[in-house]
């Protein structure tokens, strides 16, 4: 393994070792100590890299919203119509729901730190901010946020349910919000 500066891919490493470990021992488990053995680093690259485990845990949760942004796009940035864009938000909540369920044990940490401590309010909000920008790029604002709350809310059930609901379902709910 490379090591210093000859290793460039150290940073990204730190950041998904921290996002695993998030996964597995929530918030509350991790340390600089924790994360370096899991990225196979030295403890002084975690301080080289980060200011403190507060930036980094922002870095890492930030990298996260970008991934989920980024399913957003793959499914708005596609339909090219009303009726595709009902359908894309409705692929959308089964796409995340069937999903790791690494993606959701992360996004609920976060929830939880943003709950308590404003800069990660503040990191969600622009995560929000972004998921209704692509889905006002279809509907209107107020719709928009309607329909936010819906992929958060029909995500977290269906995931969590012992049989979640149909497809059929989650359309139907998704054309109540967007009726014109």
């Amino acid at each position: 393994m490379a090591t210093g500066h000859t290793d460039p891919q150290r940073r990204e490493r730190i950041l998904a070792a921290t996002l695993d470990l998030i996964t597995d021992e929530g918030v509350a488990g991790v340390s600089h100590r924790k994360i370096a053995t899991r990225a196979q680093v030295p403890l002084g690259s975690m301080t080289y890299h980060f200011t403190g485990i507060d930036d980094l845990l922002r870095q890492a949760f930030t990298r996260f919203a970008d991934q989920i942004v980024a399913v957003f796009e793959q499914h708005l940035n596609r339909a090219g119509s009303p009726e595709q864009a009902r359908e894309a938000v409705t692929d959308l909540i089964h796409t995340l729901s069937e999903g790791p369920r690494r993606d959701l044990v992360l996004a609920h940490e976060l929830y939880t730190l943003a709950a308590r401590r404003p800069e990660y309010r503040q990191l969600t909000q622009e995560w929000m901010n972004r998921s209704r920008h692509l889905l006002e790029q279809h509907f209107d604002a107020d719709t928009a946020r309607q329909l936010d709350a819906l992929i958060e809310g029909l995500t977290l059930h269906r995931a969590l349910a012992g049989s979640p609901h149909d497809r059929a379902l989650t359309r139907q709910a998704v054309d109540r919000i967007t009726a014109p």
